[in-house]
């Protein structure tokens, strides 16, 4: 091959050597994704029986050790531990000594940006911030999961192309988040990823304890439109009870929750006010009913809310 046709060295980063901190459901699925781009997975830390199960199933021959011998054997590592531990584990690296000049060190939190990473940066570190906005299961399915997966990117400006290039090298697509704005990016994606599997296991016991046989079966079709049509239309997409004004089914439904499963009974209020007021904003729900459904919902809070609130 002629070398005018080589690509550019320059657009993709060097093969490393690849070390993971923390070998939860996130950090192996990274590797493996690294590791089919060409890098090298040379160590991992995890002292669970689980992590160990998991590093053998997805970076198998990568033998585990302790953080401080991941950091010695890896140019590029992957600090892939529970948020509230990442402050610590990056000082106590720092103190020990462990980190090396010039050695890539990547977070994989969505609440923090670069500035956790401070101590490492003043020992020569090369700080990411590289956050998959992903769910992980910690099986290999993950890595699949992560083609044209978005990863909120934060770095140093003049690392800005190469922690782009990792994210595109595991399938992913970039996003930059501004190192302020972490909290909040990390809160969105909480509040609708989080707060989803919560609605929708609460939605299956429910609707078991209706006598439905297959909630899973009857829920997939309709949460997937409704999933699909709120990505496209936003506010416009809103049905249902709340967004029609219908006070008397609402004051139904809270009547039942509070008999068959009071502790639903917070959250579908607060979610059915919260979709009140958007319906509100974007016209959907008539001023004349939310009187009725607000006072309903009111109600609902007291715990005097039943079947018999809403007066139109």
């Amino acid at each position: 091959m002629n070398a005018s046709h080589q690509p550019d060295p320059r657009e993709r980063p060097a093969r490393l050597t690849v070390g993971v901190v923390g070998a939860g459901r996130v950090g192996p699925a990274l590797a493996a994704a690294l590791q089919l781009a060409g890098h090298r997975p040379v160590a991992a830390s995890g002292v669970s029986d689980a992590s160990v199960r998991r590093a053998a199933a997805m970076l198998p021959d990568v033998p585990l050790v302790p953080p401080a011998e991941v950091l010695e054997r890896a140019d590029l590592v992957l600090l892939t531990v529970p948020d509230d531990a990442l402050p610590g584990l990056v000082e106590g690296l720092a103190e020990t000594g462990a980190v090396r000049p010039g050695q890539l060190l990547v977070h994989t939190s969505g609440r923090y940006g670069t500035k956790v990473l401070d101590p490492a940066l003043r020992a020569g570190a090369l700080p990411l911030a590289l956050h998959p906005a992903m769910t992980f299961t910690g099986t290999p399915v993950d890595v699949q999961r992560l083609a044209g997966c978005s990863f909120g990117v934060t770095a140093p400006e003049e690392l800005r192309l190469a922690a782009e290039a990792l994210v595109i090298e595991m399938g992913g697509e970039p996003e930059w988040i501004a190192e302020e704005n972490r909290p909040l990016y990390h809160a969105a994606l909480a509040l609708g990823a989080n707060h989803l599997v919560t609605l929708v296991a609460e939605s299956m016991e429910l609707l078991r304890d209706a006598g439905v046989e297959a909630p899973d079966r009857m829920l997939g079709p309709l949460l997937g439109a409704a999933l699909d049509n709120a990505l496209r239309s936003g506010d416009a997409a809103l049905t249902g009870p709340v967004a029609r004004g219908d006070a008397g089914t609402v004051a139904a439904h809270v009547a039942e929750l509070r008999k068959h499963a009071p502790q639903t009974v917070a959250g579908y209020l607060a979610m059915a006010r919260a979709t009140a007021d958007r319906a509100l904003a974007h016209g959907l729900l008539k001023p004349e009913l939310a009187e009725d459904l607000l006072g309903v919902l009111a109600n609902g809070a007291d715990g005097t809310g039943g079947a018999e609130g809403g007066s139109r």
